[in-house]
């Protein structure tokens, strides 16, 4: 039986008899120097070595020294000698008809020490050397296959399987977690099959529980879904209990009473929904705050409660407020909204009729004149940038405050509609990860939008641009990357109705003084029903390269669609390459990438100009989730929710790697599977 191909890098094998993933030799960036592959079309039969026999294919192929009587081979702990050591499998065969005197022979030694005794393979038999304790436990292993003074021929090495061992002692659920789980199962009587340990073993978790995985400290649980549940009677305070609680679904039950307070001390939480209850009383004040400041997605009815001036407490109240009192602003605010739009739409002439501001509603909106516009950015002398709508200029507000203006220009091909489309939505839209829009103009026929100032340009400036002089390092892509997710999730899931951004992309992502990322420009923005997850477009509109396929093809835009788009900026993120690569074989990136990984390792495809500091782990993890973004079909990919909490555990990887002053080379061992503790 042949190979299957389960991925560039991996192979699996349809007669291994533990479908293990095999990686070739040529496909190994860090393949020891100075060797030769050989290999042979004879069968290969094997010897009982306790069942570590390799497929045929795999012991058909070695590798030996050119011009010398020693491998070399190295690799690396990820615990900095601290986990309980490798299992190490070393396969053996003789090709070559051994006559005479002629004699292959060699010894093995694991860091200078003798693993084995002098050893000979036989020919056509593949033979396997294996430890029955773990190595000792160092932060670098090297592994050296000698030619013995006999020998008359140099060493061969066919394969080579590495198990990491895991400690499983106090490996279980953080105690607090699950005492908090078993009250929770007690006060509900939830009828459920939650028996035996909360997290682990990670296979058998808990229905609605995810957790957290960390090789140092105990699992944790991150998520608890009871959407649906039958839950009855009042939230119990032992939510509180867990410490490191990130989503909390309890939507759709019959839970009444008023929310405990013990919620809004939760620091990690920035979900939570509780539509579809009974619930009453006050919402905290903490829960408030965070969810105006675009820390936490709250939902506590058929309305989102989000970083939303009309949720602010009334004038005087500083502690809670009545949900009920979040309805009537909400609703008048959107009602508003879609009168002045219609209006906008129905004036041919380009008029743009502004509203004024509402102090009652609290809306952060100001209405500029044109010759204010020339004062504040000095009569438009310092362009900054410039987009499909127009030019923008920066300048400063009477106050001191920088800003940045975006004035639309007559030969534009956007004209009022993506600027009334921009203005709608940013007059809505509150996030800390979104732009933040300070104004609007339409004097004398003149139309501009002021925003916010965003001081260190664009995410593409700063990995193929102006700014790329000084590169992004990993760890601050990966900060970029995520919260650029977290504000196009805020679009996806935060809004109602829910706002498809439609051209994402790098120069649509700005960057503050402190590389912090904000999602910019929403003048192709379109709004999906609430009872529709579809809505057919009536033309395509976004940015080459970085266009979801389906929906250019049946002219239907999804969220998925954004979630296309933004797999090709995390790519982007990755290789410092752009989405359409014009000097290439192949035109787009995701073509590219996947072309480079079948010459070598994730290594071929990184951006050069991080150096190669980076957690080559943690880089193949955000490449799987960059092409889990960008799979053709739009039910394939994950959602922005999913790809929040992805990198959000790429970040804690990524952390713990820096916390330990660990980084590991980046190779893969050849022909070698690793049992990663931290994944499925």
């Amino acid at each position: 039986m042949g190979p299957k191909e389960d991925s560039d890098l991996i192979i699996r094998y349809p007669d291994d008899p533990y479908d293990r993933y095999w990686i070739p030799w040529n496909k190994v960036l860090s393949r020891p120097p100075g060797l030769t592959e050989i290999s042979t079309t004879s069968p290969i039969r094997h010897l009982p070595v306790d069942h570590y026999d390799a497929p045929s294919a795999v012991i058909q192929t070695a590798l030996t020294p050119k011009n010398a009587s020693k491998i070399e081979y190295h690799w690396t702990s990820d615990a900095q000698g601290k986990d309980p050591g490798f299992l190490i499998v070393l396969y053996f065969s003789e090709f070559q008809t051994v006559q005479g005197d002629a004699k292959r022979e060699f010894d093995i030694y694991l860091n200078g020490i003798q693993w084995a005794d002098p050893f000979s393979p036989d020919y056509l038999y593949s033979d396997a050397l294996f430890n029955d304790k773990p190595a000792p436990r160092y932060p670098r292993y090297n592994l050296s296959i000698v030619a013995t003074s006999k020998s008359t021929l140099p060493p061969i090495i066919n394969a080579l399987e590495l198990f990491r061992v895991l400690d499983i002692t106090g490996n279980g659920t953080d105690r607090g977690d699950v005492s908090a789980m078993i009250a929770i199962k007690e006060t509900y009587q939830l009828k459920k099959s939650w028996n035996g340990d909360p997290c682990a073993p990670r296979a058998f978790a808990w229905d609605g529980l995810n957790c957290s995985y960390a090789i140092s400290t105990p699992p944790r649980i991150t998520t608890v879904n009871l959407s649906s549940s039958g839950l009855t009677g009042g939230i119990s305070i032992s939510f509180g209990s867990l410490a490191a609680l990130q989503y909390l679904d309890l939507s759709h039950n019959n839970l009444t009473g008023s929310i405990p307070d013990v919620l809004a001390q939760l620091s990690s939480l920035v979900f939570l929904d509780l539509t579809d209850n009974q619930l009453n009383g006050s919402i905290p004040a903490g829960l408030l705050k965070k969810s105006q400041d675009g820390l936490l997605t709250l939902r506590i009815g058929e309305n989102l409660c989000a970083n939303d001036s009309s949720c602010m407490p009334p004038s005087g109240e500083t502690d809670s407020m009545n949900p009920s009192i979040v309805i009537v602003p909400v609703v008048v605010l959107l009602f508003l909204i879609v009168i002045l739009t219609i209006y906008i739409m129905r004036k041919r002439k380009g008029k743009f009729a502004c509203h004024q501001q509402d102090t009652s509603l609290k809306l952060e909106i100001r209405r500029f004149r044109y010759k204010e516009l020339e004062v504040i950015t000095k009569n438009f002398t310092q362009q900054i940038g410039k987009g499909g709508f127009g030019k923008v200029y920066g300048g400063f507000l009477e106050d001191g405050t920088q800003v940045a203006v975006k004035l639309h220009s007559q030969s534009s091909k956007q004209g009022v509609k993506e600027f009334v489309t921009e203005a709608k939505y940013l007059a809505r839209v509150h996030h800390k990860y979104l732009l933040s829009m300070i104004g609007y103009c339409n004097n004398g026929g003149h139309l501009g939008l002021v925003y916010e100032y965003m001081s260190g340009g664009t995410l593409e400036s700063h990995l193929r641009g102006a700014c790329s002089t000084s590169p992004l390092t990993w760890k601050q892509r990966l900060h970029i990357a995520l919260e650029s997710a977290e504000g196009l999730e805020y679009l996806h899931n935060g809004c109602k109705p829910q706002i498809i951004h439609r051209d994402i992309k790098t120069s649509n992502i700005l960057l503050d003084q402190n590389l912090g990322a904000k999602i910019a420009d929403f003048g192709m923005s379109k709004d999906i029903g609430i009872e529709s997850s579809v809505n057919a477009a009536p033309r395509v509109v976004g940015t080459k390269g970085y266009l979801d396929p389906e929906y250019c093809i049946t002219g239907i835009v999804t969220e998925k669609s954004d979630v296309y788009s933004f797999g090709v900026v995390l790519l982007e993120m990755i290789t410092g390459q752009p989405p359409i690569l014009d000097q290439s074989e192949v035109a787009h990136i995701t073509q590219w990438v996947n072309q480079r990984l079948n010459r070598g390792t994730i290594d071929n495809v990184i951006d050069i100009a991080m150096k190669g500091n980076y957690n080559p782990d943690c880089v193949w993890n955000v490449a799987e989730l960059a092409f889990e973004c960008t799979k053709r079909a739009p039910s394939q990919r994950p959602t922005m929710t999913v790809v929040v909490m992805q990198l959000q555990e790429c970040l804690e990887l990524e952390n713990f790697v820096e916390r330990n002053h660990h980084m590991p080379s980046g190779s893969r061992n050849p022909h070698s599977r690793i049992d990663e503790p931290n994944r499925d």
